[in-house]
């Protein structure tokens, strides 16, 4: 089901880039790891995000594992950024924020920018890579029945056969309904050493996943069946912080609720709420939602590392 990673298809040469040691490392049948930029461009302040950037892609590298940072460099989507590019969005003004509906204007206008989990998902398939790490999804958002605001990450993943690793959805969405969504779009879900489905900042959200894997084994294995069956979704292995690392459940109820009242109050919505809300948890929470952050990532990463073993070997 992987497709030819030499040439995007239905592209232009030159309208994707993958670096070369991606290239080999997928046409050897090495492990390869695909990342997210946005964590970079648009999750983490300065410097901290480009500091985050290489030391993901060292620990990922220490784990025996080829890191693919993927991102939009000067309007071409480059899947596997070297140190260079990393810094480049890391530290460069003016950087969006790109998912896939956004390629083509940030192709046309030379833009930079941070690939959302759909951009990166998307990408990462047409380059043959079969594992993907992020934080958390996007998926439904609160009042979406009234709004229909969704997160494209639900519909790319949908069309997206690889394995996205995910301490599940950010707990700012619409929980319930997302877990709805993502089992009408056919992605399989299963829960790493948990029978709870996380909610990023908290190791349970309130609602259970429809299966478990206990080792990253089990998870390669299913990623195996999904694609001996020929279904065309991902598979998201959904990966809880540590309850010792997680934001206190009470204290995240409580801030959650006021950053809901202030995005009401300021007249927030669209795609302006998360990044609004995830600064109101930030700030009160004194930084320490960010620290939880990284945890989920770093912790995201080195799962998604074993995983890609497995499905090498």
């Amino acid at each position: 089901m992987q497709p030819e990673p030499l040439h995007v298809g239905g592209s232009a040469p030159g309208a994707i880039r993958v670096a070369d040691r991606v290239r080999e490392a997928v046409a050897a049948g090495r492990p390869v790891l695909a990342l997210e930029s946005t964590i970079l461009t648009h999750g983490l302040p300065r410097p901290r995000n480009l500091e985050v950037g290489l030391e993901t892609e060292a620990l990922v590298r220490d784990a025996g594992v080829e890191p693919a940072t993927i991102g939009v460099v000067g309007g071409v989507p480059v899947v596997g950024l070297d140190d260079d590019d990393i810094r480049r969005l890391c530290t460069a003004d003016g950087v969006v924020k790109a998912s896939t509906r956004d390629l083509p204007v940030a192709r046309a206008q030379g833009l930079d920018a941070g690939t959302t989990v759909a951009a990166t998902a998307w990408l990462a398939h047409r380059a043959g890579i079969r594992v993907f790490s992020t934080g958390g999804l996007g998926g439904v958002h609160r009042g979406a029945g009234e709004t229909f605001d969704e997160s494209a990450d639900l519909p790319a993943l949908a069309a997206a056969p690889i394995t996205v690793v995910s301490a599940g959805v950010k707990s700012i969405l619409d929980i319930g309904a997302t877990l709805e969504r993502l089992e009408t779009l056919g992605i399989t879900v299963v829960g790493y050493r948990t029978d709870r489905f996380p909610g990023f900042y908290v190791a349970d959200a309130g609602f259970g996943v429809p299966a478990r894997v206990e080792s990253a084994a089990e998870a390669a294995t299913v990623a195996r069946s999904r694609d001996a069956l020929g279904l065309p979704a991902a598979v998201l292995v959904a990966n809880p912080i540590a309850e010792a690392e997680q934001l206190d459940p009470a204290e995240h109820e409580r801030v959650l609720a006021e950053a809901l009242r202030a995005a009401d109050a300021a007249g927030v919505t669209g795609r302006d709420t998360t990044p609004f809300l995830l600064d109101v948890v930030q700030r009160a929470t004194g930084g320490r939602s960010l620290e939880v952050n990284l945890a989920v990532y770093r912790g995201n990463a080195r799962l998604g590392a074993e995983i890609a073993r497995e499905l090498a070997g």
